[in-house]
């Protein structure tokens, strides 16, 4: 994988849960780091979702193998504040890059 095309900064977050007072949980986001990524042009489409309609963003993110990233995740690209859940995380035949197939977060 050429560095070139990596040249978006982003922050990887995952899901952490904490028990509250009341027996509940609150769910937080822990950083577990920053990565180079190269983030392809974004495709939009609209979903109906309970009769409302809703647009969700895909896109798809390849970064250098990490053995940690798992579906549920997020990534912001630092640039532009933007969120990304990853849905699934791809390695390649080669074993040198990881494909994260992304869709957007609308309120991270």
């Amino acid at each position: 994988m050429k560095a070139g095309p990596m040249r978006h900064r982003c922050r990887i977050f995952k899901p952490h849960r904490e028990q509250n007072r009341s027996g509940g949980a609150t769910e937080t986001w822990l950083e577990v780091g920053e990565v180079w990524a190269e983030v392809t042009t974004p495709t939009g489409r609209v979903s109906s979702v309970a009769e409302q309609l809703q647009a969700v963003i895909s896109a798809e993110i390849r970064i250098r193998p990490r053995s940690d990233i798992v579906a549920g995740w997020r990534l912001t690209e630092k640039r532009t504040g933007m969120t990304y859940r990853v849905e699934a995380p791809l390695l390649n035949n080669e074993r040198d890059m990881l494909r994260l197939l992304c869709s957007s977060v609308p309120n991270p």
